[in-house]
């Protein structure tokens, strides 16, 4: 089946929506709310979770609050990275929504790979593989590895191929991501959309992007503690029943080329 045509709304909304989580990201926040602001798509939306950071990044945050295209949340307590998402996407209003981390590491001039490809019904889903770009390809590291057999546990337990499961750059029509009904709090949250786009069975497109990693010593804050989590989820939501709920405004969003009701309830099957 070919993925179906994304299907502009009839009620003027935003293009896109942006989400950005962040927990203590004061030296970067600046830089990267002005890229975000500069980067292609003037119809959009920035909603920025603060998750609970003690470090300086609220007041940061404050003097961007009155921006027309910037809502800034925040948690009073650090509840984690898909907490932050989860609260983000419940106010997004944009047809189309990306996550975009804080940190510098990836490059909003990269959307246009992933947006356009959904808007032109090349697919469904879009990932941006950091794997993939065929100039300067990045040295194995203990990340690379440890993205490495994230891949091959995809590939065991849903039989799709991926170069890049732990992207932060995932997109997909805001409706849709609602459907998914995530339940991650912390960084499992890319294993749970993974493991219910594959289940699904929705097209799913990774395109190459540019990616600029930084050290522990610069602030990354994912490790291996979070490994373990991030394979249990991948494990659970390989065997859980998905819940059908709201995927009426999922199809709606999709056009009428899939039955989104059908495919949940055939997944949950499986």
């Amino acid at each position: 089946m070919n993925p179906p045509h994304f299907i502009p709304s009839p009620t003027p909304q935003p293009l896109l929506t942006v989400i950005v989580p962040v927990y203590n990201e004061r030296a970067t926040i600046e830089c990267i709310l002005q890229r975000l602001l500069d980067a292609p798509y003037a119809d959009k939306e920035i909603i920025v979770v603060d998750d609970g950071s003690n470090d300086g990044t609220a007041a940061v945050l404050e003097r961007w609050a009155d921006h027309g295209n910037i809502l800034v949340l925040r948690h009073p307590r650090n509840l984690g990275k898909g907490s932050a998402v989860r609260t983000a996407l419940a106010g997004a209003h944009g047809l189309i929504t990306i996550i975009q981390d804080a940190d510098l590491e990836y490059d909003p001039a990269d959307w246009p790979l992933l947006i356009e490809s959904i808007r032109l019904g090349e697919t469904q889903v879009a990932y941006g593989s950091r794997y993939l770009r065929p100039v300067q390809p990045l040295p194995w590291s203990k990340f690379r590895l440890a993205v490495w057999l994230l891949n091959l546990l995809v590939r065991l337990l849903y039989g799709r191929r991926l170069t890049d499961e732990a992207t932060c750059y995932k997109a997909l029509p805001t409706a849709l991501f609602r459907a998914l009904d995530l339940q991650a709090n912390r960084f499992e949250l890319c294993a749970e959309i993974t493991a219910k786009v594959c289940r699904l069975h929705l097209a799913l497109l990774e395109v190459p992007i540019s990616y600029r990693p930084r050290t522990a010593l610069e602030g990354k804050k994912i490790g291996w503690r979070d490994a373990g989590t991030t394979i249990w989820t991948l494990l659970k939501w390989r065997f859980l029943p998905l819940r059908p709920l709201g995927l009426a405004p999922a199809r709606a969003a999709l056009g009428s080329a899939i039955d989104l009701t059908r495919v949940c309830e055939t997944a949950a099957r499986l």
